[in-house]
């Protein structure tokens, strides 16, 4: 389950042809790539096998290994959606369990193995999906994105399989942050965005058990998003000034996730969707939806 709700699945591009819409579509097609690491049993057994039991304490130490053994306030920061004192149950205990270099290796021997069974007999497709797609992230701009930083810093798998899973993981945590940053200027906190998103298009109970977040947070962030005439304090739902924000924050985060995909001719665009499709669609049989990633289901 992703940390935040860089999800954004409600806001089309305003071209079918601009950088912003490849960034989106692009999205929709790597995120379930890089999801196995949440969803699929491989991955989550690896975890327990190393010692993490729980799915939460494989899910902390994964994401996190790339920063180090890191203590719970960079983790929220940078994860934005998490209430504080549920990063604080997993971090920095798990440390002491499975360093942060054993846990790199555990996360990707796990992906490794769910995409080999998802894409069993695809292994062409794989090998240049995985090509096409690494193209992108050797010398990305991670500026202002510390999460994307730290994953495209570490060592390129050779296996195929993981290779396309870590350009699609340094892709998704660089539109993440993204994300995070678009969602600071709009003025809204990490239990401020999913009372938002809880009253747009995703149900409460995808969101505040997979975060955190008390019944009293949640009340609290309701109560300063309806001061701020975002919610309408009676139904829940976003007024339409909230959905306003809620569209600006895709719209940014579209801007923000841009960057990698500039220059590129529709052409190459077309070709990396022909490549990655299948191998998406495959990866998303290992996902539920709706989740709390935010994910759209095919065809949504």
């Amino acid at each position: 389950m992703e940390a935040v709700t860089n999800d954004n699945a409600t806001t089309p591009a305003d071209s079918s042809s601009s950088p912003e819409h490849a960034a989106r579509l692009l999205w929709t097609l790597f995120e379930p790539v890089h999801a196995v690491t949440y969803f699929a049993p491989e991955c989550l057994a690896a975890f327990e096998e190393a010692g993490l039991r729980g799915f939460w304490r494989g899910y902390f130490a994964g994401r996190a290994a790339p920063l180090g053994a890191v203590g719970p306030a960079p983790v929220t920061a940078a994860f934005f959606s998490f209430a504080p004192a549920m990063v604080a149950r997993a971090l920095p205990a798990v440390w002491g369990t499975v360093a942060p270099e054993q846990v790199l290796k555990v996360r990707e021997g796990g992906a490794r193995a769910a995409l080999a069974r998802l894409s069993a007999d695809r292994e062409r497709e794989v090998e240049h999906a995985a090509a096409l797609l690494a193209r992108y992230v050797d010398d990305l701009d991670c500026g202002g994105r510390p999460l994307a930083a730290v994953n495209a810093a570490l060592p390129a798998p050779g296996d195929p399989h993981a290779r396309l899973w870590h350009a699609a993981t340094v892709l998704r945590e660089h539109r993440g942050d993204g994300h995070v940053a678009a969602l600071v200027a709009a003025g809204l906190d990490g239990c401020e965005v999913l009372v938002l998103r809880a009253g747009t298009d995703l149900p409460r109970s995808e969101l505040q058990p997979f975060r955190g977040w008390t019944d009293a947070e949640w009340a609290a962030a309701a109560a300063r998003l309806a001061g701020r005439g975002l919610l309408d304090a009676a139904t829940g739902r976003a007024t339409e000034a909230g959905r306003r924000v809620h569209a600006s924050v895709e719209q940014a985060t579209d801007r923000a996730a841009a960057r990698p995909w500039r220059g590129v001719p529709a052409h190459e665009v077309a070709r990396l969707v022909a490549a990655l499709t299948p191998l998406s669609e495959a990866c998303a049989t290992a996902l539920r939806f709706p989740n709390p990633i935010g994910l759209p289901g095919r065809g949504a």
